[in-house]
């Protein structure tokens, strides 16, 4: 039996699936490129296809008793594999045979989906396509996303050219492109470039993150230090602190700072040395962050607190203690115990999916 005849075989047995005893007889065909024509069933071509179903129409107004339509561009094996997942649409069943044509015709049934307008299956070859997208054929893949407004496959075709674009620059696709379609390595290019923008944009707001949490950690650590003592700064008694120190690298700087901020006889002059500038900035900000300035035990905490009440704030200076505290709810909300009950739904969720 001819590969052909197989594939109509297989057409008319999910006929059969969706419920109908007896196969009525075919009255379209599918003519390919090739000139070989393809028996089907006008029902079956017009119930997932508006295009076909018109296509259909006319050819019945016009009075053939056969209906005929070309389906050309496509090798006779795509035609025959399409109209095969249009019949298997009847049953809803999807087999490991289909992944297999699907892989092998994927980027045709594509172009035929998208210009019969098959919604679902135009759906299911997107995916199709961007599961075995490699950098070889990803050039080839993207013209045809474009021709068939397949976004998604876009976008996944875009990020893999700026994941690995030196092996992209070797492919025939990239060396086509460059010389008969100029808008699309423009396009390329583009992504590549507002890419890389965002990378370096993620990478310095990262950056500014952590600096932001490192300042919230040594919020921590200098009310620490203030209030139950640690080490040999703050409050000297012989009690251990009631709270242990989670950050000992920060306590730790932050105390050498604030012995030198005690010994340092620069610090009041007009230029005074860089480590007590930054000591006085961090006392500023503490007194920023603070909602008890009465009872707090962080010196100069009230007197900061009058002064800034006093005078109008900058704007740089309202946006960093912004930052911080939004670092610090969200180290809190990082740290949170989840609860039990929580964890047990979760493994439950993950386990049912």
């Amino acid at each position: 039996m001819t590969a052909a005849a197989t594939h109509r075989n297989g057409l008319f047995r999910r006929w059969h699936e969706a419920g109908n005893e007896c196969v009525p007889p075919t009255d379209a065909q599918i003519v390919t490129s090739d000139g070989k024509s393809i028996p089907a069933h006008s029902s079956v071509l017009a119930s997932d296809s508006p295009v076909l179903e018109r296509m259909l129409d006319r050819s019945r107004k016009g009075g053939n008793s056969e209906r005929i339509i070309h389906v050309l561009g496509v090798p006779h094996d795509a035609v025959l594999v399409f109209l095969q997942f249009l019949y298997s649409s009847r049953t809803g069943m999807w087999s490991r045979e289909a992944e297999e044509e699907m892989e092998r015709h994927g980027m045709a049934l594509l172009a035929l989906s998208h210009a019969y307008r098959v919604r679902w299956l135009k759906r299911r070859c997107e995916a199709g396509v961007a599961a075995w997208l490699s950098a070889v054929k990803v050039m080839d893949v993207l013209k045809l996303a474009r021709l068939c407004d397949a976004p998604r496959l876009y976008q996944r075709c875009m990020r893999l050219v700026a994941k690995d674009f030196e092996a992209v620059q070797q492919s025939e696709g990239w060396r086509f492109v460059q010389k008969h379609d100029p808008g699309l390595e423009m396009e390329v290019l583009q992504f590549l470039q507002e890419t890389s923008q965002r990378q370096k944009r993620w990478r310095r707001e990262r950056g500014d993150q952590d600096k932001y949490r490192q300042l919230s950690e040594a919020m921590d650590c200098l009310q620490h230090i203030c209030t139950e003592g640690c080490t040999d700064v703050g409050p000297h008694n012989s009690r251990p602190p009631a709270n242990p120190c989670t950050s000992f690298s920060t306590c730790e700087g932050l105390q050498l700072l604030i012995r030198h901020f005690a010994a340092c006889g620069r610090k009041l002059s007009p230029k005074g040395c860089t480590h007590c500038k930054r000591m006085w900035q961090l006392l500023r900000l503490h007194s920023s962050l603070c909602d008890q300035p009465d009872s707090c035990r962080v010196p100069l905490c009230e007197q900061f607190k009058k002064k800034v009440q006093e005078e109008k704030v900058d704007r740089t200076w309202r946006l960093l203690v912004k930052k911080v505290v939004t670092a610090r709810v969200m180290s809190s909300l990082a740290n949170r115990k989840v609860p039990e009950i929580v964890q047990k739904s979760r493994k439950r969720y993950r386990g049912t999916r």
